[in-house]
């Protein structure tokens, strides 16, 4: 790169205070009152009614002018590539959400078309996603555990699980939690709540997805080693699970075990020749289609179920399921969970959706995309689906396989409506240790997002923070309790940081109008008799007391003690006054002469006074320029503290200015009465230059006048 040639500029203008630049920039005093804006807000004309419209509905908008000769090839192949994904990535993660697998089917037709008709984002692959289907599992099992449908066989004597019974109860129980949090994420939209998920920062996105993940791979441990632990809920759940797992090893059933780790070496290979074929084939090799097929076969032939005792799906009905009204019985149980399945759904997949939307340069609607998902997870619920959200793993496909726009999610829907239709029941005896085979392998990709330690640890070690706390807490807390309080600590942090900002005091860059911290710049220099003080954060209510103390560290001298032998003095003079007021009373009533009428020409001349500030401390500055940049907003309690400033050192006679106010700033310190007669916006100015230019002509009038009232004194 060449080297930036040095250029220079010289302005010349008066020193601008606020009330000057007001005058000067004519600036606006009227403001919108909220009449007018609500006025304006439900104003309709043809043309807001039609962007309402449009942006309501975005495919009205898309659609007729699709491209076909430019997309629809690229698109045809992207969705069918998808859909096979979609087939044992939807009946997988159906597991997770303790419901049968056919309705991780369902999950992926209903609620992809309708994002097809609602969605702003042309790449995100919407569905079942492991996050979400493990949030899922902890509600459905909380509410619907094996313990409320055991029965007494007669045949055996013993106690049995009525699966058919606790299956129907847990897909009431899903279908009611997703409902809630489709409604959830529909009202988040419609009041324009889309900036909630600047709250979910990267790093705390990508600690609770990892964490997520482990309670995953440990939901799965039963289905890999063929074990029937007891569900644990609540805080440490996963610990007591994993605790518990470990204690029933010796019970696995070796034929799940050996289909578990036979699959997933299989896909582990696979998944590397993918890899390493990447650049050489169009599209990915669906592993696991392929791995689901060649499992089914097996089972079937060798009938694994009563020849090894392995477990698998099951019957699965053909056809789709009549829509059916969620229980509203459940609702009062499930809105804590709705509400953080609805926030962690939307967080990842605008997450997602803003990398592509940035990569093809187009924009995608934060809150348009809250009410697509709202509506996809409410009508999903009356279909009997579970909440979904983006993968991942599938978005990366459809946009390699050439993807374009919606229309290949679309496509997706329509092999998953054919596969549950006609073939659905072919998968029965699949077994359920190959599904969590492929929900292991398919997460290795959420275990590589442990590099993000070492990474943040030389970036900013305040978000690897987060990160890690994160993990740990959607651990230990579940992943709908750790995400609250994951989300608590991050924003505990920028509380923090706000209450500790790094506070400088300012020199200016020799021949220039620049000001830098004096311990960071060797060449900076201290004005002379000013005081330019910083903070890098805003001043409000948590960290104003420390601004304060601060500038008085700053400073070099302690102002309480100034004030208080101030105080002293004052004192000392009052007493010293009654004193000699009282000996001259006292002298004059001696004399005969009328107290009353002489005392006051007799105090002039006998009573002697005790001068306060004769001669001004050298020592201090003249000035205090506070340097406001920083600051985008004051509360009351920072307009008081610089009021108090103010007051404190004026009384020890240094002026303290206010420099490069936000006009959001001038406006708070209207609104909370900081000018008066005495103050004035003459104080603020616009640049801290300005600010030093006036305090050095002050100090100049101020030198020249002591000179010449010295010079009185002497002659």
């Amino acid at each position: 790169m060449a080297e930036r040639r040095r250029m220079s500029y010289s302005v010349h203008r008066e020193v601008l205070d606020e009330e000057a630049m007001d005058e000067m920039g004519q600036k606006s005093v009227s403001k919108t009152s909220l009449r007018e804006k609500v006025k304006k807000s439900v104003r309709c004309s043809g043309h807001q009614m039609k962007s309402c419209l449009l942006g309501t509905v975005p495919i009205l908008s898309w659609l007729p002018r699709y491209p076909i000769r430019e997309n629809a090839l690229g698109d045809l192949i992207s969705g069918i590539s998808v859909g096979i994904m979609q087939l044992p990535q939807g009946m997988a993660y159906a597991l997770l959400a303790s419901v049968p697998p056919v309705f991780g089917l369902y999950s992926s037709f209903y609620p992809v078309l309708i994002y097809f008709i609602f969605g702003t984002s042309k790449h995100i692959s919407v569905g079942t996603y492991a996050v979400m289907s493990v949030m899922i599992g902890g509600v459905t099992e909380r509410l619907a555990p094996d313990s409320k449908f055991m029965t007494w066989d007669n045949v055996t004597n013993t106690s049995i699980i009525d699966t058919v019974a606790r299956d129907d109860e847990r897909v009431r129980v899903a279908a009611a939690v997703t409902f809630v949090s489709g409604l959830f994420q529909i009202l988040l939209g419609l009041v324009q709540f889309g900036f909630v998920v600047t709250y979910l920062s990267e790093p705390l996105v990508r600690g609770y997805t990892t964490g997520a993940a482990i309670h995953v791979i440990v939901s799965q441990l039963k289905y890999t080693f063929g074990v029937n632990p007891v569900r644990h809920n609540g805080p440490l759940s996963l610990i007591y699970t994993v605790l518990e797992i470990c204690y029933l090893l010796p019970q696995s059933n070796i034929g799940t075990l050996v289909t578990s780790v036979i699959t997933i070496l299989g896909l582990i290979a696979a998944k590397e020749l993918n890899a390493f074929l990447g650049k050489k084939i169009p599209v990915p090799i669906p592993v696991e289609l392929i791995a689901i097929v060649i499992a089914t076969v097996i089972s079937w032939q060798f009938n694994l179920q009563q020849e090894y005792g392995v477990d698998v799906v099951g019957v699965i009905p053909s056809g789709l399921q009549p829509p059916v009204f969620p229980d509203t019985s459940v609702f009062g149980q499930v809105i804590g969970d709705g509400f953080a399945l609805s926030v962690v759904g939307y967080g990842i997949a605008i997450s997602l959706g803003r990398i592509f939307a940035l990569k093809y340069g187009y924009k995608v609607d934060s809150n348009q995309e809250l009410v697509a998902l709202g509506l996809s997870n409410s009508i999903g619920g009356i279909f009997q689906c579970f909440t979904v959200s983006c993968s991942m793993s599938r978005t990366m496909v459809q946009e390699s396989a050439g993807g374009k726009t919606q229309v290949a999610g679309a496509l997706s829907a329509v092999v998953i409506l054919f596969i549950t239709l006609w073939i659905g029941s072919l998968f029965e005896d699949l077994p359920k240790a190959v599904l969590a085979a492929i929900i292991h392998v398919n997460l290795h990709s959420m275990m590589k997002q442990f590099l993000d330690i070492p990474a943040l640890w030389k970036t900013n070690r305040v978000d690897m923070l987060v990160w890690v706390a994160t993990f740990i807490l959607t651990l230990l807390l579940n992943p709908d309790i750790g995400l609250a309080a994951s989300i608590g600590f991050s924003l505990l942090t920028v509380i923090f940081r706000t209450q500790l900002p790094k506070y400088s005091m300012l020199g200016q860059v020799p021949e220039t109008d620049i000001y830098k911290p004096l311990d960071e710049y060797h060449q900076v220099r201290r004005v002379p008799g000013i005081l330019i003080f910083r903070s890098s954060a805003t001043l409000y209510f948590a960290n104003a007391e420390m601004y304060q103390e601060a500038l008085n560290s700053k400073s070099g001298f302690d102002i309480t003690k100034l004030l208080s032998a101030k105080k002293k003095l004052e004192a000392k003079k009052q007493r010293h006054e009654k004193k000699e007021a009282k000996r001259v009373k006292k002298e004059l009533k001696k004399n005969g002469v009328d107290v009353n009428r002489e005392l006051n020409m007799e105090e002039q001349n006998h009573v002697s006074v005790i001068e306060v500030d004769a001669e001004r401390d050298p020592s201090l500055p003249r000035a205090i320029v506070l340097d406001l940049g920083p600051v985008n907003f004051l509360d009351t309690v920072g307009v008081k503290t610089l009021r108090s400033i103010r007051r404190d050192y004026g009384e020890i006679g240094v002026e303290v200015f206010l420099a490069g106010c936000q006009s959001g700033v001038v406006d708070n310190l209207q609104t909370a009465g900081f000018f008066n007669d005495k103050v004035t916006k003459s104080c603020l100015f616009t640049t801290v230059h300005d600010a030093v230019l006036y305090c050095q002509s002050a100090i100049v009038q101020s030198q020249s006048m002591e000179y010449k009232e010295t010079a009185a004194t002497h002659f």
